[in-house]
């Protein structure tokens, strides 16, 4: 097994996913997904959305770099986060909201189970 792989978009196949249908609020956002690493309860990779907005649950804890875009994260409690290109955060379980793609967003992910 390789130690290092990189660049994640060209040694990965992505996958295509989108929101559950009840949980879009706005939009049609599409997502783009390269799991670069599965195992043991971590998972690590870059995803893409296309503009959208759509309710969100966490039950991971998940840190998270934005690549390029624009995105608006709402927490139920009314807390908002806009990132764009260059901003770190983390998501903890527990977290419940929105996520809005404002305009087209990569970022990349880690993942604990």
């Amino acid at each position: 097994m390789t130690t290092l792989i990189e660049p994640v978009t060209a040694s990965v196949d992505p996958e295509f996913d989108r929101p559950a249908p009840e949980k879009v609020i706005s939009g049609n956002p599409v997502f783009t997904t390269w799991n670069v690493e599965e195992r043991d309860g971590l998972y690590c990779g870059i995803w893409q959305s296309t503009p959208g907005k759509w309710r969100i649950s966490y039950d991971e804890w998940e840190y998270c770099r934005i690549l390029m875009g624009h995105s608006i994260i709402t927490g139920e409690d009314g807390s908002v986060l806009e990132v764009r290109a260059g901003d770190s955060f983390i998501l903890r379980p527990g977290f419940r909201g929105t996520w809005e793609v404002v305009e087209f967003t990569r970022k990349d992910y880690v993942i604990r189970l």
